[in-house]
């Protein structure tokens, strides 16, 4: 009869210890999944959000020279009508990550910053200037660095940068709407994102 107990006993302990190696199997095998699945999301997620916005610019353009000294001046001048094709895009394959699965949480460590392109077409009229004072490359250089200037305080005014920054957050909640479903946790440089999303915008 003990011998008999024994054996159950045995078999009993036996089954206990499979079946907490195969838990753990399991959800060691869970966290692997869900961990693959949040790496393929990133790796998913747009590579190049892009916002795009058109600026128009009319610069005058004004240059004297003085010859013999202030008796004798020599001008120049134009009329530059600029359209611009602007673009704010963010890179999101630049994204730094970490995944935790121990801690069951995605730390996200970097995210990068906006990148504003301009495509500016330039249009010249009224182009004058006197013989000894002509019109160069570096008045060109000039007239599209002072255009290019000019524009830039145009977008910062613009609400081009808000919508991009949006469209970012449309696809940094990605993360956190997949995270929360998994029970894991998003945390950003070093603090754990809920429903603040503004704080993944970066500071201008």
């Amino acid at each position: 009869m003990k011998r008999v107990l024994t054996g159950i006993i045995i078999v009993l302990v036996g089954i206990l210890i499979f079946r907490s190696c195969a838990d753990k199997n399991e959800s060691k095998s869970i966290l692997q999944e869900n961990s693959m699945l949040i790496q393929r999301q990133i790796e998913n997620v747009s590579k190049l959000i892009v916002t795009e916005g058109h600026f128009a610019e009319v610069y005058n353009y004004k240059d004297s020279k003085e010859l013999f000294g202030p008796l004798l001046k020599a001008d120049k001048k134009a009329l530059v009508v600029v359209n611009a094709n602007v673009t704010i895009a963010y890179d999101l394959s630049k994204i730094e990550f970490r995944l935790d699965e121990q801690e069951k949480t995605l730390h996200l460590s970097h995210i990068p910053e906006p990148e504003i392109g301009l495509n500016p077409d330039f249009e010249y009229y009224d182009v004058t200037a006197d013989y000894l004072n002509p019109f160069d490359a570096g008045d060109y250089n000039t007239i599209k660095r002072n255009v290019r200037a000019s524009l830039m305080k145009k977008v910062e005014a613009s609400t081009l940068k808000t919508n991009a920054q949006n469209r970012l957050l449309s696809e940094l909640q990605k993360f956190y709407i997949l995270t929360n479903s998994m029970g894991w946790n998003l945390v950003y440089e070093d603090q754990k994102m809920e429903n603040n999303f503004n704080r993944f915008i970066l500071n201008d």
